[in-house]
């Protein structure tokens, strides 16, 4: 079975680049300037932003269903990040070094089954919750801080099943 891990579109925040301070405010946002190469995951670019980067913080809602499930949290979005492609079988930078929670949601968008990865066991947690027959898709969330990382389907054949 093969998988795709897709970013956030850039084009969905573009016009907060534009924004001063004040205007972000009213979106609830704030910009930020990374302070070390690690720990400002951007999910347009599904990698860390690098020290010195400018960052927005906003609130966002990644899993827009009409159910207990609806989520929404703080993400970055790294301002000079271009935009990722979505991966096959590949996991991302943004991954590495980092528990990560896999929640497997069924097309209903409800959770069906959870998955936590610890590092160098991410493809494997993935694949199990996509080998449940429930789960329609997951999305990847930072486990010590909850926040979103990236939404995970199915894609292609599933030649090596």
């Amino acid at each position: 079975m093969h998988y795709t891990i897709s970013p956030l579109d850039r084009a969905e925040f573009e016009p907060m680049f534009a924004m001063d301070d004040a205007q972000l405010a009213e979106h609830g946002a704030v910009r930020v300037t990374a302070n070390a190469d690690q720990g400002f995951p951007c999910r347009v670019s599904l990698s860390d932003a690098k020290k010195g980067d400018e960052l927005i913080l906003l609130h966002h809602v990644s899993h827009d269903v009409a159910t207990p499930y609806r989520s929404a949290y703080a993400i970055f979005i790294n301002q000079d990040a271009d935009q990722s492609e979505a991966l096959v079988d590949a996991i991302p930078p943004v991954f590495e070094g980092r528990p990560i929670a896999f929640r497997g949601y069924g097309e209903d968008g409800t959770l069906k089954d959870v998955r936590l990865g610890l590092g160098g066991d991410h493809d494997e947690k993935i694949r199990a919750l996509l080998d449940n027959p429930q789960v329609g898709y997951i999305h990847a969330h930072n486990a010590a801080h909850g926040c979103y990382a990236a939404r995970i389907d199915r894609c292609g054949g599933d030649d090596d099943q």
